[in-house]
């Protein structure tokens, strides 16, 4: 039997999650497609779980700011604003300068520092650092309890989540889409492609190409530190390491540019090179050590040029993509919920997207986010 509906959402991490809860909060029939046991089982579960107003493109400063604003008012979503700390070496400084300029245009509190005056906030080894971007209202969120009372709205709203429920083939007949899934076909005029990393694979099973690739991801962690450590989440932009406190502990990464594709595990022989990259800047972090039992793995969805894609596929009618986020899809899913709900209902987004349309790739993608982590 075929299941009937509106809108197919694949994929019940964050951003499939805020789009199934507003599109059934006006009325469409939504069946959310999820492959694994429960939802927030990718990505979103296994996310450093930090949100940020400090981007280089203005459209992700504006999908992140209306998003840590919609966490600020849900208990759910656990919203802590331990600030975001950028060390920038010369090299990247002007742009950087300019990147945080665009940001105070746009209302954000951002702060431009000297060296000198960050190390006030995290202890650095300076040399080679020309300044640095301070910004308190970005922070950390608990994106599981943000999926999962999303869902639940969904749910509420007469959505129907199917976990265990992978896609395995996709075709357009007539006016709507038929997704062939596990337990049973459903039919709708809208799919909206919210699979993560997944996403390109999925688009493959409908013959579309949409430029989602994997990346795989480390976060290691301390063992317990007394006293607790205090530091804002902080990335230092020459190496690309990053930390933060996660309670007693550090948890800590640095992106392998060469760790594509769908590999698994814990990279250890990874975790040298980030311990040496540390070193650099941060000497103190000779006297950590690891908890191997408490690291762990995930995976990036990538694009091109680190942006996400949003919006109807060209020559495609009825699918909608919302997916490549590049490691900000938990910063940016309340608002993109928003787009999508409003773009499906024929209403202009309340942010302007058109710098992530999948045409721009066709392009070449002149404005590509610098500040990815």
């Amino acid at each position: 039997m075929t299941t009937q509906a509106d809108a197919i959402v694949i994929g019940a991490g964050i951003v499939g999650a805020a789009c199934a809860r507003r599109l059934s909060e006006r009325g469409l029939r939504v069946v959310v497609l999820e492959r694994e046991p429960a939802p927030a089982s990718g990505s979103t579960g296994r996310s450093a779980a930090g949100v940020r107003v400090q981007f280089s493109e203005e459209v992700n400063v504006r999908l992140s700011a209306a998003s840590i604003a919609e966490y600020r008012e849900l208990p759910e979503a656990g919203y802590r604003p331990i600030g975001y700390l950028f060390y920038v070496p010369q090299a990247q400084w002007s742009a950087h300068r300019e990147a945080a300029r665009m940001q105070q245009r746009l209302g954000m509190p951002v702060e431009l520092l000297d060296a000198a005056a960050a190390t006030r906030i995290v202890p650095a080894d300076t040399d080679g650092f020309a300044g640095a971007t301070w910004c308190g209202l970005d922070g950390v969120v608990d994106p599981h309890g943000i999926t999962m009372r999303w869902l639940a709205q969904a749910r509420s709203s007469g959505t129907v989540v199917k976990l265990n429920c992978a896609v395995r083939s996709i075709e357009r007949r007539g006016e709507r889409w038929r997704a062939g899934a596990e337990g049973g076909d459903v039919e709708a005029g809208w799919i909206v492609n919210t699979a993560g990393a997944w996403a390109g694979e999925v688009a493959a099973l409908a013959g579309l190409q949409v430029p989602v690739r994997p990346a795989r991801r480390m976060v290691y962690t301390t063992a317990p530190l007394a006293p607790a450590p205090a530091y804002p989440l902080t990335v230092d932009l020459d190496t690309g390491l990053w930390f933060r406190p996660e309670r007693d502990r550090l948890i800590f990464g640095m992106s392998n540019p060469a760790d594509t594709g769908f590999a698994e595990g814990v990279d250890w022989t990874w975790l040298e090179t980030v311990y040496e990259s540390a070193l650099r800047h941060f000497r103190w972090f000779e006297t950590l050590s690891i908890d191997r039992r408490a690291c762990w793995w995930g995976y990036y969805e990538t694009t091109p040029d680190h942006q996400p894609v949003v919006g109807e596929m060209p020559d495609a009618p009825g699918w909608y993509n919302a997916c490549g986020f590049s490691g900000h899809g938990v910063q940016q899913a309340a608002a993109i919920g928003r787009i999508v709900a409003q773009e499906i209902a024929g209403e202009p987004a309340f942010v302007d997207v058109a710098p992530l349309r999948i045409d721009r790739f066709a392009a070449g993608a002149a404005h590509p986010e610098r500040l990815v982590v």
